[in-house]
């Protein structure tokens, strides 16, 4: 008996995380998760990962479908970031995406991810006027936007200004030094820092100066091994790795360009160098496409199989009945055409 209320407990427990969502007899639609609660990853679970030196991965997701996988795959972190703009909005830089659109990805991707540390990007304009403002907006992505953490990029008094004042507001703080891609205009394009002395020990200055500030994490874009092999060593705190080599605390990869999705040659500058390609999924989605192009044109698609819904004989006949009445007699025509079509399980013959 009590195996038996506890079984009916697990039920309603899981019932209740899609309370709100309405039972659906013709979409799959969402199934109900098990609770995530015990085993839902933190800042807290990020630093005892650290301490143990035991890598962290973290990959970006900006819709339910990418977060669902993110979440499946048993990611540490879901990264919510400005990337958006370059891998699903088509734009050259990150800079066009807005924060109202940021909140949009983000809501989504915590619909899907209930188990990874979310983090979510403020968008470049969010908080570079003022402190003020950066604390606003960081207030926002994780109140509207579900997340569980920001990050910004750059290490500029300003910058740093804004981290701490985010952190003195209670929300944690994943910084981003090295190739900022914001700052794009005053770097001179998508362009790889640390190659310099002056460089290498200002990547390492400014990651240092994220931790003071009270950042739990730092990601190194685009810098060569040894920087971030020297500013892994320098910080207490876990450094994530983006074209940085292998010797940071974890790695973080876009979930388009580790999937190998854009596959078409205008696609070639989204993917950076650096990015291994895990997975071909982009030819996988063409022949899928052009597979489903030619079934249609062949009227193969959809088959019996595909056509679940019934109507009974006697049902058809009083439709039929009721189109001649209405004048639409050609309707009522393909509607037996139809049904008798269906009890043979043929094909369409083509007056569709």
């Amino acid at each position: 008996m009590r195996r038996s209320l506890s079984l009916l407990a697990r039920q309603v427990a899981r019932r209740r995380l899609l309370s709100n969502v309405p039972e659906s007899t013709v979409y799959g639609g969402p199934r109900p998760q098990e609770s995530s609660a015990a085993r839902r990853v933190t800042v807290t679970t990020l630093r005892g990962k650290h301490r143990r030196g035991e890598p962290i991965t973290v990959v970006t997701a900006y819709d339910y479908p990418s977060a669902v996988h993110v979440d499946s795959a048993g990611i540490d972190v879901c990264l919510v970031g400005d990337s958006a703009a370059m891998v699903v909005h088509g734009h050259d830089t990150t800079l066009p995406i807005t924060l109202e659109l940021m909140l949009e990805h983000c809501r989504a991707v915590a619909r899907g991810a209930p188990r990874p540390l979310l983090v979510g990007d403020l968008p470049f304009g969010s908080y570079e006027s003022s402190a003020a403002q950066a604390v606003d907006s960081a207030v926002r992505v994780l109140k509207e936007g579900g997340m569980d953490a920001i990050k910004l990029e750059g290490g500029a008094p300003s910058r740093i200004a804004a981290a701490k004042a985010i952190v003195e507001a209670g929300i944690a703080v994943m910084g981003h030094v090295g190739l900022t891609p914001q700052a794009i205009s005053v770097l001179g394009g998508f362009r790889p820092q640390g190659k310099t002395v002056d460089s290498a020990v200002k990547v390492v200055e400014t990651a240092l100066a994220l931790q003071e500030a009270g950042c739990f994490s730092v990601v190194l874009e685009c810098v060569p091994a040894p920087v971030a092999a020297a500013a892994t060593s320098a910080l207490k705190i876990p450094t994530i790795g983006i074209g940085a080599g292998p010797f940071c605390s974890g790695q973080v990869l876009v979930y388009h360009d580790l999937l190998g999705m854009l596959r078409h040659p205008h696609h070639a500058k989204v993917t950076p160098k650096f990015c291994k390609q895990f997975g071909n999924v982009g030819d996988v989605i063409n022949k899928a496409l052009s597979e489903y192009k030619q079934e249609v044109e062949t009227q193969t698609f959809p088959g019996p199989s595909h056509t679940p819904y019934k109507i009974t004989p006697t049902d058809v006949d009083g439709f039929a009945n009721a189109l001649q009445k209405m004048g639409l007699s050609d309707a009522a025509d393909a509607a037996a055409a139809a049904a008798q079509n269906s009890e043979k399980g043929g094909e369409p013959n083509g007056n569709c």
